[in-house]
């Protein structure tokens, strides 16, 4: 965060203020979702919003895990600073220490909730949606916050239900990217030689998909790498078909062995193969489903209820046990936690892996 922003953070709270006071806020029904809360910036989601969003996420997770601290990213979307610094006065009014790992994928901000040692996290992003877009993913703990605690930070904020503060909350800045591609590389040196094609479709995951091709072995090309919430060639949405063209192209003229694609945070992957074919995400999960199973046979694959017959069937014949379950990702990252499932997928690209991993959707370390 710049100057400006720190200066925006810090200047009048209203909205945390008149929380404080006990005034209600509203927020519009239609961005409290299922898993996230998501809208249209500047009509169904304001920094008035995000505001009030950071002071109710405080009384919750003060009252129900006796939260301190917790962090704090953000995507490259025109909108996420104003809207992490509005977020940030709210946070810091409710009593919460805030670590601003600023702007990233959400793996990192997943990542960095276990690696600080943290009280939860939340990540400023509208993901894969249109540019006018925005919201928040949150954590309580290493859990996601979704379902029930969505509708239960609404009606905190509604009823001005806040808890008051022992104490104003502190801000800091702190880069991890280091620590996370550290992580992302253990275990690599095993990997072969190949020429791939990475394209983050200047979505957050481009600095540290540059980082990354760089510490790997073989040949990589980083294409749109430059992080850009105009997202100037193509959607970051790499389950549409056609926002994968730039990346056949880029794998047929330098003859690469794979290309792969990443949605505008970071935590959805694409691919496709040598010859340009798309390689879904029940293929995918299925490809790393085979190997697993080698070394853990029996062991419970999770995939939602999109992805084909042949991704359970395929999962039966390598000896696993497939578990068919509800699409969303807070759900399936619930459902490995429960049944201790070492990996999990949907065909939207989100790849769940809790195999020598921490079982969030990382489409980086996928």
């Amino acid at each position: 965060m710049d100057n400006r922003l720190l200066a925006r953070a810090a200047e009048g709270r209203t909205v945390a203020d008149g929380a404080h006071a006990g005034a209600p806020h509203v927020f519009d029904a239609t961005i409290l979702r299922e898993y996230d809360i998501r809208g249209i910036v500047g009509e169904t989601l304001t920094e008035s919003d995000a505001e009030a969003l950071g002071r109710a996420y405080a009384t919750l997770v003060r009252r129900q895990a006796g939260a301190e601290r917790i962090a704090l990213g953000r995507d490259g979307r025109l909108s996420s600073p104003t809207l992490s610094a509005a977020l940030t006065r709210g946070l810091t009014a409710g009593g919460l220490d805030v670590i601003d790992i600023g702007e990233g994928p959400t793996p990192m901000l997943y990542f960095a909730v276990h690696h600080l040692g943290v009280d939860g996290g939340i990540m400023v992003t509208g993901s894969h949606n249109p540019p006018d877009y925005n919201g928040f993913k949150m954590m309580i703990g290493k859990a996601p916050l979704f379902g029930e605690g969505i509708r239960e930070l609404g009606r905190i904020a509604a009823e001005a239900d806040w808890k008051p503060p022992t104490h104003a909350g502190g801000y800091q800045e702190r880069s991890i990217i280091e620590d996370y591609l550290a992580r992302l590389l253990e275990g690599t040196d095993h990997l072969p030689s190949l020429s791939v094609v990475w394209d983050p479709g200047n979505g957050a995951a481009g600095v540290v998909v540059e980082r990354l091709a760089e510490r790997l072995a073989g040949r990589h090309r980083v294409i749109n790498a430059r992080i850009d919430g105009h997202f100037p060639n193509h959607h970051p949405d790499p389950t549409v078909e056609s926002n994968l063209e730039q990346l056949k192209r880029t794998v047929a003229e330098t003859g690469a062995d794979l290309g792969l694609a990443f949605d505008g945070d970071g935590d959805r992957i694409g691919a496709i193969d040598g010859h340009g074919r798309v390689i879904w995400g029940d293929q995918i999960l299925l490809i790393l489903a085979r190997h697993l199973l080698e070394e853990q046979p029996g062991a419970t694959i999770i995939a939602d209820v999109k992805a084909s017959r042949h991704l359970f069937e395929g999962v039966r014949a390598a000896g696993g046990s497939p578990l068919m379950w509800k699409t969303g990702h807070s759900l399936i990252k619930t459902k490995m936690a429960e049944t201790g499932a070492p990996l999990a997928g949907e065909m939207s690209g989100h790849i769940f892996i809790r195999h020598r991993y921490y079982g969030y959707d990382d489409a980086l370390y996928a």
